[in-house]
């Protein structure tokens, strides 16, 4: 495949990864988040911009590992869980911070988590590489998930 394709090809995973993260545009913490009870551990606003940053960009560089294994054509399940999570990824934020509904975004945190681990599954016989390069967001999801209902828990 030509060099070129290749890096047209990684730019636009990269794009589509970081769309998710577009809704916190439309989406942000703003006073409710800042109003609720937090546990001590809950992590300072700052370090989330640098943790997502580097998740979607591992995750992009996952999906153009994939998709360099013969493109859709030869990768549509493992790609089609890719989407899925990330479609999922994408809505946690408008639930939560828009509906200001923690309930209903654990339910969609729990989703996205099992997603993940679907995409995993789905990655690692097509490339391992690929696979490992979603572990740390696997376990900043799983973090994330705890934090969903602790806040939940302790706001309601």
């Amino acid at each position: 495949m030509k060099m070129w394709i290749q890096a047209v090809a990684l730019c636009a995973w990269l794009l589509a990864s970081y769309s998710a993260a577009a809704t916190g545009a439309f989406f942000s913490p703003g006073e409710w988040y800042a109003s609720l009870n937090k546990p001590s551990w809950n992590p300072p606003g700052w370090v989330f911009g640098p943790v997502w940053t580097a998740l979607y960009t591992m995750m992009a560089v996952a999906a153009w590992l994939v998709w360099r294994r013969g493109g859709f054509a030869a990768q549509r399940r493992p790609l089609a869980w890719f989407l899925v999570q990330l479609g999922l990824n994408a809505a946690w934020t408008p639930v939560f911070f828009g509906l200001q509904r923690p309930d209903l975004a654990l339910v969609v945190i729990v989703l996205l988590w099992l997603a993940i681990v679907g995409t995993i599954r789905a990655f690692r016989p097509v490339s391992r590489p690929a696979a490992w390069l979603l572990a740390p967001y696997l376990a900043w999801v799983s973090f994330a998930t705890v934090l969903n209902a602790t806040l939940w828990q302790m706001n309601s």
